[in-house]
């Protein structure tokens, strides 16, 4: 299974610039909408868009493993 780091990628980022993220920002900040980002957080084996994953990376400046993780079935 591929779990998407959404969580852990904005609690960093919250750590780094010292301020919360709300959904609403990272939807506009992406162009994801807030119901899909939420799906991302919380649907375990969400099919994500490589679109969306890109925009994800721009925003977080981060790589693509840095984002998703493999968990053997």
């Amino acid at each position: 299974m591929i779990r998407i780091l959404l969580r852990e990628l904005v609690a960093k980022k919250e750590i780094a610039e010292k301020r919360k993220i709300k959904l609403d920002e990272l939807a506009e900040a992406t162009g994801i909408s807030k119901t899909t980002l939420s799906k991302m957080q919380s649907v375990h084996d969400y099919n994500a868009k490589t679109e969306n994953l890109n925009r994800l990376c721009v925003y977080f400046d981060c790589r693509i493993q840095d984002l998703l993780e493999y968990i053997p079935d």
